[in-house]
């Protein structure tokens, strides 16, 4: 008898084992079964180690399923027949490994049954303001917005070659201060601007992202050039085919000048080359994941650059490092080549130094593709000089009262109401809405399951409770059953906030509000970030769990930095969310001041 049978005899009732048994033997197995008999549960071939009722006992502890001795008994007894051959695919021995680009098929659609999308037409009409001359400074130059940028490379007065080398030089320059790129793409980048200076010396202009120079969140592919996800299982995968982000945005003539990092695996702004930091207060960390995009743009090291948010990974460092931030509707932006971390969650997005120029981004990259299964085709109507007269801006009086709201997020209810949109108070249920991260955790996991099979997650730089490799492990322990009612709850939640959306053209919330953070990124709709004015900190923040053997810095005369507010928009209604934005970074007037000593 083996020692694991022995330890199970002990360790149960016998009279309730031996009813267990009893009945489980007079099952009929499926070869006993006359000709014509329908298949049953419970009669496959037993597979896999014994379990027993301590195990069972224990599992109830982790999914807080109490069983009763008797329940506790006939599971112990039918587990190898009823459920052990569920894990086959994974446990063998038929094995099926799943490749990387399978995506689930069940499918998040953001649009409710019966709901009307909007828009309902295809119109991009940007500012037509004169951008000025050409600053004498580089410095002045490499600040410069999008918007600015594009017209002087349109009419001449900049080449593409000067700005992407100015930009290199500044990302050699600041890099070990921020530590904000993981591969710099130098060649490409020259190859690239050569190419649209004779492009455009011969009449051949792209569009205003042409001669651009940007940096890419490394996560998505880029052909010949190594794509890391920051995490050192992956430090040396070079991809053999470019990512469709970046072939729109190569379409469009911009100028890939810079890889940049990300926290492992999209969590937080620790990668395998150390952590990236905030160029406006370099004793604190850029906050991630999007932590590359969010310092490089905000330290004048690129153009514009292309981030990513699953759960705040774009709101998040756009507000710490003082940029703009573009959350696309879920969907309206493909990811095919780019490194999955939860098919119904993950969006890619612009993140800028002005409101306008993540519109011009995210024009360019629009668009579905039969890459990505939950790609749709949307129509974009954006005019940058539309009222803003008359708009519906909701908020919820008591967030803007307490944290993590500030003077500045309140200030910016007021500046709604002067520039002649309509505040209106709204409200939503006192819900879990944690309870939905049930989701995210469950992908995620599915997502990097070989990573977890293989040693992997060991390598990763940090192995804290709050990190993935600790969610990955926890997550094979969630309920399945609670997986579907997550999914449910999910639904019931787009369903509120298509209530709310019938009150209201948009939403202002403030940025890091935990329950909005949660809910607009399962329900796929929009965000913009904008920075709205300036705070006083007396510590360093993070986006880690706090520990005591660690603490973060404090400073003795509390330090400036910038702050940002958020709307939310209808889905697919980007054109209303960044006309608003555009009208309030009027009012803020805050987004043309710049990092010391970048």
């Amino acid at each position: 008898m083996s020692k694991s049978r022995r330890q199970f005899l002990a360790a149960t009732s016998l009279s309730l084992l031996g009813a267990a048994a009893a009945s489980f033997s007079k099952a009929q197995m499926s070869q006993d079964l006359p000709p014509g008999s329908p298949s049953a549960f419970g009669t496959a071939p037993a597979v896999g180690p014994d379990v027993t009722m301590s195990t069972f006992a224990e599992a109830e502890k982790l999914v807080q399923m109490p069983l009763s001795d008797g329940e506790r008994a006939m599971a112990a007894a039918s587990w190898r027949r009823t459920m052990a051959g569920l894990y086959e695919r994974r446990t063998g021995p038929r094995k099926l490994a799943l490749e990387v680009t399978l995506a689930p098929a069940s499918r998040w659609d953001p649009v409710l049954p019966g709901e009307k999308t909007l828009p309902q037409r295809d119109r991009f009409i940007r500012s037509n303001a004169n951008p000025g001359p050409l600053p004498a400074n580089d410095e002045d130059i490499a600040f410069a917005p999008v918007t600015q940028l594009s017209r002087w490379i349109e009419t001449r007065q900049l080449s593409s070659q000067r700005l992407t080398n100015l930009y290199l030089a500044r990302l050699q320059q600041f890099n070990p201060k921020l530590r904000c790129v993981i591969t710099l793409t130098h060649e490409l980048a020259l190859a690239q601007a050569k190419k649209a200076d004779e492009e455009i010396a011969a009449g051949k202009y792209r569009g205003p992202l042409h001669g651009i120079p940007w940096g890419t969140k490394d996560l998505l592919d880029t052909a010949g050039i190594p794509t890391t996800y920051g995490a050192e299982p992956f430090r040396n995968r070079v991809p053999s085919e470019d990512g469709v982000v970046v072939k729109r945005l190569h379409d469009a003539g911009a100028v890939l000048v810079a890889k940049l990092s990300l926290g492992a695996l999209a969590l937080n702004d620790i990668w395998f080359g150390g952590q990236t930091m905030n160029p406006w207060l370099p004793e604190e960390g850029a906050s991630g994941s999007s932590a590359g995009p969010g310092a490089a743009t905000a330290a004048g090291l690129v153009g514009f650059a292309i981030g990513s948010e699953t759960g705040g990974s774009i709101v998040s460092p756009s507000m710490r490092c003082g940029i703009t931030g573009l959350r696309p509707t879920y969907g309206r932006v493909p990811r095919t080549g780019a490194m999955t971390l939860c098919w119904s969650l993950d969006k890619l997005g612009p993140m800028t130094r002005s409101v306008e120029d993540a519109m011009l981004v995210l024009q360019a990259i629009s668009g579905a593709d039969a890459g990505d299964v939950a790609s749709v085709a949307s129509k974009l109507d954006f005019d940058a000089s539309t009222s803003v007269e008359g708009l519906r801006v909701g908020y919820f009086p008591a967030w803007m009262n307490e944290r993590p709201a500030t003077s500045v997020d309140r200030a910016a209810v007021d500046a709604v109401k002067n520039l002649g949109m309509v505040p209106v108070e709204v409200a939503i249920p006192d819900w879990p809405y944690g309870s939905l991260n049930l989701i995210l955790f469950a992908e995620g996991a599915a997502a990097f399951e070989e990573l977890g099979f293989n040693g992997g997650m060991s390598q990763l730089r940090v192995q804290t409770p709050d990190a993935w490799p600790n969610i990955f492990r926890e997550a094979r322990f969630l309920s399945a059953v609670d997986f579907v009612q997550a999914d449910r709850l999910r639904r019931k939640v787009a369903q509120e906030m298509a209530r709310i959306f019938s009150q209201v053209d948009l939403l202002l919330v403030p940025s890091l509000r935990d329950e909005m953070l949660t809910i607009t990124n399962f329900t796929g709709h929009p965000s913009l970030t904008l920075r709205a004015g300036f705070v006083e900190v007396s510590r360093a923040r993070s986006d880690w769990a706090p520990d005591a053997s660690m603490p973060l810095p404090s400073f003795t005369q509390p330090r400036r930095v910038p702050h940002g507010v958020t709307l939310i928009g209808r889905l697919f209604d980007e054109g209303t969310l960044a006309s608003a934005g555009l009208a309030l970074e009027r009012s803020f007037g805050v987004v043309g001041e710049r990092p010391p000593g970048f």
